[in-house]
């Protein structure tokens, strides 16, 4: 395998939003991959970006309600990013506006333009194979750990960071010392966070991740994360258009279901309300909240009306 080039490496090395310091939540960086999958670079300064609840929930098997959408994406919305570029430093918010609209189940998202530059650039370090993956976790630090490792994958290991600088960066410890350190012992820090994080991003992505406690004198107070590329068991649907997702996801389940009569699968794909039952079915079958031991398809038919 050919050796990435210098620039390439220098991009994954100062990815600012990745080292930004910010602390979101599971469901928040859930928006927030959604987001990174619709940017193009041809996209207008206006373009608003909508993401369906039902999709987040079909990735990633989870379940979000109004409230705790709305609750994060107004904690999003007024948590800045914190980024530095040589001498200057600066603060940055992400959104402009964000739309919650009662009865169909989606956010729409205006982004700050400030914001912009700094996304693409996140982007770039992800293929659309690796978002899909990054969905899968659910450990809100193992999605920021997985971040870092993707800026590092072409070299296979991470600088060195201290530990009071990635405990920053995770928003477990503010450098004002305004707030209290969260997981104040390494033996915390490596069962609450970074256990967690490794073995669900080996577990879930194409990554596999390791990581060195580094001592100076008796204490630790560095780390470093190895990489290794991997395949996962189960490949991810590719991450395109949100639309796309959501038509893809839909017909994967109708396949799963044994329902392959065109005229049904045509049908249950173009009404929206027939889509969003099929993926709230899925979703019953899953939890165990909808009982189908013999004919799901059947049921699945009965259910929407449609036999």
């Amino acid at each position: 395998m050919s050796t990435p080039a210098t620039t390439d490496i220098q991009i994954r090395q100062h990815n600012i939003i990745t080292t930004a310091r910010y602390d979101y939540t599971a469901c928040q960086l859930d928006i927030l991959f959604c987001l990174l999958s619709q940017l193009k670079k041809e996209d207008a300064s206006n373009t608003r970006y909508i993401i369906y609840i039902k999709d987040i929930e079909s990735l990633t098997g989870r379940r979000w309600n109004y409230q705790q959408l709305r609750k994060a994406t107004a904690d999003m919305g007024s948590r800045m990013f914190e980024v530095k570029e040589g001498k200057q430093y600066s603060q940055l918010w992400m959104f402009q506006r964000a739309t919650y609209t009662e009865g169909r189940g989606c956010l729409e998202i205006k982004l700050s333009e400030d914001i912009k530059p700094y996304l693409f650039e996140l982007k770039n370090n992800f293929t659309s194979y690796q978002l899909h993956s990054a969905l899968k976790l659910t450990s809100k630090y193992a999605k920021r750990i997985y971040q870092l490792a993707s800026q590092w994958k072409d070299i296979g290991e991470t600088c060195v960071y201290s530990l009071d600088t990635f405990k920053t960066m995770l928003g477990l410890k503010d450098p004002d010392g305004k707030q209290p350190e969260q997981y104040t012992t390494v033996s915390m820090l490596q069962k609450y966070v970074l256990d967690i994080a490794v073995r669900q991003i080996s577990e879930c992505t194409d990554l596999a991740v390791s990581y060195q406690l580094i001592k100076e004198g008796r204490a630790y107070q560095a780390v470093r994360f190895y990489i290794k590329p991997q395949v996962p068991e189960q490949l991810p649907i590719p991450f395109e258009e949100q639309s796309d997702v959501r038509h893809q996801n839909a017909s994967q389940l109708l396949e799963e279901l044994g329902i392959k009569d065109s005229k049904l699968v045509q049908r249950i794909l173009s009404e929206k309300a027939l889509t969003d039952g099929l993926f709230k079915f899925s979703y019953g079958l899953k939890t165990g909240r909808t009982k189908a031991d013999k004919n799901a398809g059947g049921l699945l038919l009965k259910v929407l009306g449609l036999r």
